[in-house]
């Protein structure tokens, strides 16, 4: 039975292991100290969601066989929003997962800085973190052995890893189980709110996880009877990357009256109270958040922009190495030199926000093309949630923009 469900476990602690990277784990951190347990529901809504979104993108690929990069390519008719769609894509998922990167290689760092330091080297005047390329080459590896086995293998391991180290944090707290329930299934907007509930929705509401599951799903399985699995699979790791978001507001809502601003204060914060276990199993947690993320970032931008410029996405080709080399490599710059890309990070932003919705409208309606699915398309069931998420995108979109330019829309 066990053996026959690890069989079955397929891209969705993938997709997990994308959205739950250090800024979802600094955002929850934030969400926790700042509202306590009264922001839950947005995280509950935010799975509803993903799941949603998730479950058509691993149906797109296993009927069809092909990436949904490669699919907005033949799909879009007209060249001219052919050639836009294409730019917005590669400019959101290949810079944004770029500048995203360093974050994701410094949540890495944090975790393991909390247990064995902070080494680093002196060249030419520069401070180099060694931590950050210890992680850089950890994923180097796992991404040149091109073998999507052993990737699956190691991330599953990793988000193991990172579902027990925040659970047991969250369980060493003893929260009030009462309070739990109300905070995730009763809708509440404290004052100052708005902002943490747009994040805690858009760090896993991804849309570079939408292009990601449609790639990976076809290394796992080749025939429509497989779609069963898949559902299953995405149900239960979306699911288990939900309850990780939740178990890391819950240990952040027992902390009082210390300065929060990341998960390492957070570590920090647990210790006089709950002792040092608290802090290594949130250490290790960050580790494995990071190092997961680390690796996913680059090849999702890799899938993304072979699918997007018609190149071979298969994971040993030259040109689809380049890529995920490339972003890896700015990472690891960014991150080891203490370089702060904000303006970069800034411009991902934007981007992936204009870019979900985008992406969600696109999908829906692809999903209802019976010449690319058959009977497989889109029900009226899958619809009326498809474009209710939409709308929630859109609203998001807005406030993003609205975030980063001031635009006084609300």
């Amino acid at each position: 039975m066990i053996k026959n469900w690890f069989k079955n476990i397929g891209p969705g602690p993938l997709i997990a292991a994308a959205f739950i990277g250090p800024g979802t784990v600094t955002v929850c951190t934030l969400a926790g100290v700042g509202f306590g347990f009264s922001l839950l529901w947005a995280m509950v809504l935010s799975i509803f969601a993903t799941i949603i979104l998730q479950e058509m993108s691993a149906r797109l690929g296993i009927i069809t066989q092909k990436g949904l990069s490669e699919i907005i390519r033949t799909e879009i008719k007209h060249p001219v929003f052919k050639f836009l769609a294409i730019l917005l894509i590669l400019s959101a998922i290949v810079i944004g997962n770029a500048a995203y990167e360093a974050g994701n290689i410094t949540g890495g760092v944090l975790g393991l800085e909390t247990i064995v330091g902070n080494p680093s080297l002196n060249i030419g005047g520069f401070s180099i973190n060694v931590l950050s390329i210890v992680i850089g080459a950890i994923a180097f590896v796992l991404l040149y052995l091109g073998n999507y086995k052993v990737l699956e293998c190691a991330l599953i391991t990793l988000v193991i890893l990172m579902s027990l180290a925040f659970l047991i944090t969250a369980i060493i707290t003893k929260p009030n189980i009462l309070e739990i329930l109300k905070g995730a299934f009763i809708p509440k907007f404290p004052e100052d709110s708005l902002l943490t509930i747009i994040a805690l929705i858009g760090t896993t509401v991804v849309p570079y996880n939408l292009f990601l599951h449609a790639a990976l799903v076809k290394e796992k399985w080749k025939t429509k009877s497989d779609l069963q699995f898949a559902r299953k699979d995405t149900i239960i790791a979306v699911i288990l990357g939900g309850v990780v978001s939740m178990c890391v507001i819950i240990s952040a809502s027992s902390i009082q009256n210390v300065e929060i601003n990341n998960t390492a204060d957070l570590a920090k914060g647990l210790e006089p109270l709950f002792g040092s276990f608290a802090k290594y199993f949130l250490a290790i947690g960050l580790f494995a958040a990071g190092i997961t993320s680390a690796i996913t970032a680059p090849l999702a931008a890799a899938y993304v922009t072979s699918g997007c410029l018609g190149w071979s996405s298969n994971m040993k080709a030259k040109k689809f190495r380049a890529i995920w080399i490339f972003i890896l490599i700015l990472g690891v710059v960014f991150s080891s030199l203490g370089i702060k890309s904000i303006e970069i990070i800034k411009f991902a932003q934007v981007a992936n926000g204009v870019l979900l919705p985008v992406i969600a409208g696109f999908l829906i309606w692809i999903m209802n093309k019976e010449s690319v699915l058959g009977d497989y398309k889109n029900t009226i069931k899958h619809n009326f949630f498809g474009f209710l998420i939409l709308g929630i995108s859109i609203l998001l979109s807005l406030a993003t923009l609205n975030k980063v330019f001031n635009l006084n829309l609300f």
